[in-house]
């Protein structure tokens, strides 16, 4: 693995029309600060780089109903979203916003050196104009009736009621959302990025520097950030627009492109470059004086081979940080592609999938208000239940009991009582330790190991893993002490006693310092009462504490939740998603299946008016688990998903109406149960051999009907 002088590391930037939730902090902004932290505990060059994303329609849509501007409206949440990872502890080195004209700037050089290169395509379509505001309508500023479920005011882009995902040439009656006219037609000229010439480059880039290597730990990608990569290619690429008609974002640096703006996927990623520059420029201001010939510049970061890239991202980023992002840079010929792009699955919460619109969401500004002081105890449960390799889940109750149990009766338990033994037995110093005994040296190696095991772990983004080290030493600690019984011992051989102590005052310092990345508060707090400076990750090696060294005061280190505040929280969570709901007409949460051989709008079975069936016509059914090996969009069908099934021991394609609920590249892998004697059926010209099983939630939203752990491919439902 190649050693490098630096690291540049981002977090995606939020887009600035909300708060931060947890999803969020679980998504990106937790796992990259506690990868940073430990690379600047290693002593590592790290620079760490985050902002709010400005642009785009929705910030527009949001300023008008608001009765803002734009801008005015970015301002408020720049200012929510920054305060509050600020307050909550996320160590970036800048917080940039890409409002600032050094991104504009910096944006349009990047688009004219390409632009220059002859690397776009100028081509001309068809799109939705408003006469009267004499502007192009992007899909949010266009409403009609949904075709799925009869909504008069569904976007151009998705149903809001149904969730159904939409074009504007979809919408039945369509109309202007800013002058409420029937749009016309209107020609209208995009510059394209040909993704396509970039296609050879990219799978040698990603599918074989970047394949899982158990020999090169750390530069393998995570296999759903690699799965997603490779379905995209082998789907083949396409030119993608990299202009907007709008007025609010990038303007677009050609002569006579007034209206039109740099598309927010091309302009935003850029911001993690002019963040950079802005730090430097910032840097270079506050010490004008002091600047040496050889002090780095913003392009050691990001132009140099010697440095590493690595983004920090959710899943639904993917595509844009690992294909579209990386072939602009390599387009440009000057910058550094990332070196791993460790994406992260999604959180859920209380077991639904969180929703902003449905405020279904604990937002971190509300928890920081509820539960000050209480960072540490977050990042704790939100670092035990990452997201890393699939989707998991967020609740109050496993929020309490992770805390209370673990927090505090193992890392807390074991701190607390050391310190106490320590003042009550030796003076509150630390102790003269004797000889050695086996459990002495069982404590000694651990400490030993774990600085490696943690560290082994987190070099491969494997932070649930880390943590888990780091708490098995506190266990190790516990299991010392309880075996030792210092407090019954005291009575009849001191000298042990002090070496029981010293030992655990070293346990006690390494958890001190292994804490760090992910509980920095806590880590300050242990520092404080063991009366000791900040240690580095290098230091951890050996004996750290030397004999007669006055120690700190004891203090509690964690306060136990009590039902009380969970209780709240979760009444709290369902007041706001029922006076949602109340505010809507119809509320549908039915089950059904996504049948192959249907072409409809909406291919959910009701689950009223239809004929009562007997046991014998159910049993007809053959039922089966398999395997989504391959899927790829139905041309002219854009509802339709071809699936290549895997049942074991056949093969079958299978074509289904997921494509407005499911990107093919991001069901590569998932099981699903189906109906395997269906008879098969021709669907624009493939045959298709099968029916997939999905329910439809209460906001008619897809999702697979599946078993709850993996099982053979080809196992019969009975």
């Amino acid at each position: 693995m190649k050693n490098f002088k630096r690291y540049t590391v981002t977090a995606a930037l939020p887009y600035a029309n909300g708060g931060i939730h947890l999803g969020h902090l679980a998504g990106a902004y937790l796992p990259a600060d506690i990868y940073v932290r430990y690379r600047r505990l290693k002593g590592d060059d790290v620079l760490f780089i985050c902002g709010s994303d400005e642009h785009g329609v929705p910030i527009t849509l949001g300023a008008r109903k608001e009765g803002i501007s734009p801008q005015q409206f970015v301002d408020k949440y720049h200012e929510l979203m920054k305060s509050s990872f600020a307050e909550f502890g996320i160590s970036f080195d800048i917080y940039s916003r890409t409002s600032n004209k050094i991104h504009h700037e910096t944006a349009q050089e990047i688009f004219l050196d390409l632009y220059t290169k002859n690397i776009f395509t100028e081509e001309t379509s068809l799109q939705y104009y408003d006469e009267k505001e004499k502007m192009f309508l992007a899909d949010r500023y266009i409403q009609g009736t949904c075709p799925n479920c009869g909504y008069e005011k569904a976007y151009g882009d998705q149903c809001e009621r149904c969730g159904t995902s939409l074009s504007p040439k979809d919408l039945i009656n369509p109309v202007s959302v800013l002058s409420g006219n029937a749009p016309v037609m209107k020609e209208t000229k995009h510059w394209y990025l040909p993704l396509q010439n970039y296609e050879p480059w990219l799978r040698e880039w990603i599918l074989k520097e970047h394949k899982d290597d158990p020999e090169n730990v750390g530069t393998g990608w995570k296999t759903n950030v690699y799965g997603q990569c490779k379905s995209w290619l082998d789907n083949g690429l396409q030119p993608r627009a990299m202009t907007r008609d709008l007025e609010w974002g990038v303007k677009v640096p050609l002569p006579n492109t007034e209206g039109k703006v740099l598309y927010v996927w091309f302009d935003a990623p850029i911001g993690y470059i002019s963040a950079t520059k802005e730090f430097f420029k910032y840097q270079e201001s506050r010490n004008k004086n002091q600047v040496e010939s050889h002090s780095p510049s913003w392009e050691d970061y990001w132009k140099s081979p010697d440095t590493k890239l690595l983004h920090f991202i959710g899943k639904d980023n993917i595509v844009f940080h690992c294909i579209i992002f990386p072939a602009i840079l390599h387009a440009h010929g000057e910058y550094i592609v990332p070196d791993n792009v460790p994406a992260m699955e999604f959180l859920n919460l209380e077991g639904e999938k969180l929703s902003t619109s449905r405020n279904w969401a604990v937002w971190l500004h509300e928890y920081l208000k509820d539960f000050p002081g209480k960072q540490d105890e977050l990042r704790y449960v939100l670092t035990s239940i990452l997201p890393e390799t699939s989707d998991s889940d967020f609740s109050w109750k496993d929020f309490q009991a992770r805390i209370n149990n673990e927090l505090a009766d193992n890392l807390g338990n074991f701190v607390n009582r050391t310190l106490v033994l320590a003042r009550n037995y030796c003076d509150n110093k630390v102790p003269q330790h004797g000889s050695a005994n086996d459990s002495d040296r069982i404590c000694i190696e651990a400490m030993k190991q774990a600085p490696e095991l943690i560290s082994a772990a987190l070099e491969d983004y494997q932070f649930r893993e880390a943590l888990t080290e780091l708490m098995n030493l506190a266990r190790v600690g516990n299991k010392y002490l309880a075996d030792n019984e210092p407090w019954k011992l005291i009575k009849t051989d001191e000298v042990r006693v002090k070496t029981i102590l010293y030992v655990a005052l070293e346990i006690t310092t390494y958890l001190a310092a292994l804490s760090e990345p992910f509980l920095p508060n806590t880590s300050a707090k242990i520092f404080s009462m063991l009366n000791l400076q900040k240690r580095t990750w290098d230091e951890m090696k050996g004996k750290i504490l030397e004999p007669g060294h006055q120690l700190g005061d004891a203090k509690l280190l964690f306060e136990k939740i009590e039902d009380e505040q969970v209780q709240f929280q979760v009444d709290k969570l369902h007041s706001t998603k029922d006076d949602l709901r109340n505010t809507t007409k119809e509320n549908r949460s039915q089950s059904g299946l996504s049948r192959s051989s249907r072409e409809s709008p909406n291919p959910i079975l009701e689950s009223t008016g239809k004929s009562e069936i007997t046991y014998d016509d159910f049993s007809k059914l053959e039922l089966k688990v398999g395997t989504i090996e391959a899927a790829e969009k139905v041309k002219k069908a854009d509802k339709l998903l071809q699936l290549t099934i895997n049942l074991g021991d056949e093969v079958r394609t299978v074509v289904s109406g997921i494509a407005e609920h499911y990107s093919p590249e991001n069901i590569i892998g998932q099981q699903v149960c189906m109906v395997a004697n269906l008879a098969p059926r021709k669907i624009k010209g493939i045959e298709s051999k099968g029916m997939i099983l999905m329910a439809e939630d209460e906001n008619g939203k897809l999702k697979f009907v599946m078993p709850s752990e993996k099982i053979s491919d080809g196992s019969k439902i009975s």
